[in-house]
């Protein structure tokens, strides 16, 4: 049987460096389900998703993560594995260089699913990291309320086990991310922030653009029903309106679903950090 021991530090030796967009996606995916849940839920479930990163020698990066669905069973929740492969294929897809390197929950003490959890993981990939977020609010506590914990073979009543042990960590920052704090460390009492009113022109002007584009493919559509029942055809104009069709991208070619993924996922990742650091900066 599996044991936990906290208190055990792990002697692997590796060097985690978590960056922050881990952290927001993961306390973005809480934050989401508690505010989802029905008024008579009290308690929040917990949430879980996979670690992705780098493995260069002994140092490990915990740059990014999503969520996983599971259905909750006595014994431990059972996860959608065929979702996550899945989704493993479309990180690939945009960032070859990303790895399945551990999985994250919420809680605030290790549970014997934990271990259920993690021996699956384990065969996923090698050594994996189970990186736990402690979601209750304690404001005496100063640091952040992340646990990182590996794995060891331990003879436990002269049976070998697995027990979880802690890992430390730090903080790896990258550009990106530094930038996008940055940027969410302007944002002024108001709720405005320096540049915010530039973003809105620009979305508005996009939108006025997209509307103008809709009117105007209206038109076109319009004029060739008349054409297909009492206007006389126009062939000069269908070959220019067919030309211009044929301009238009194939959105189901597999070369659009890469590019739509590469351009979606990192905003995605983005969209949730500037959100929740605003909302952070907001209600401090």
């Amino acid at each position: 049987m599996a044991s936990a021991e906290e208190e055990k530090q792990s002697s692997s030796g590796l060097e985690f460096k978590l960056h922050p967009l881990v952290l927001i996606n993961v306390s973005e995916h809480h934050t989401r389900v508690k505010a989802n849940l029905e008024p008579h839920v009290t308690e929040t479930p917990r949430v879980l998703g996979c670690l992705l990163g780098v493995q260069s020698g002994r140092s490990v990066d915990l740059s990014n993560s999503f969520e996983i669905p599971y259905r909750q069973s006595p014994e431990a929740p059972v996860i959608d594995w065929e979702f996550m492969e899945k989704r493993l294929e479309q990180y690939k897809d945009v960032f070859p260089k990303l790895e399945l390197v551990g999985w994250y929950s919420t809680g605030s003490e290790l549970r014997e699913a934990d271990m259920v959890i993690h021996r699956r993981v384990m065969e996923k990939t090698e050594s994996p990291v189970f990186l736990m977020l402690n979601p209750a609010v304690d404001p005496t506590r100063k640091d952040i309320p992340v646990t990182l914990y590996e794995t060891e073979l331990h003879v436990i009543d002269g049976n070998p086990s697995f027990i979880f042990v802690r890992a430390s960590y730090t903080i790896e920052t990258s550009e990106a991310e530094r930038i996008g704090v940055d940027q969410v460390a302007k944002i002024l009492p108001s709720g405005k922030a320096s540049g915010s009113d530039q973003l809105t022109a620009h979305l508005v002007g996009m939108h006025s653009a997209i509307k103008m584009l809709n009117t105007r493919l209206r038109v076109v559509y319009s004029l060739l029903e008349k054409m297909s029942n009492e206007m006389p055809l126009d062939h000069s104009l269908l070959r220019k309106i067919s030309s211009l069709v044929h301009q238009l991208p194939v959105m189901d070619a597999s070369s659009f679903q890469h590019s739509f993924l590469e351009v979606t996922l990192p905003c995605q990742a983005v969209g949730r950090q500037v959100i929740w650091l605003s909302c952070c900066l907001r209600w401090s």
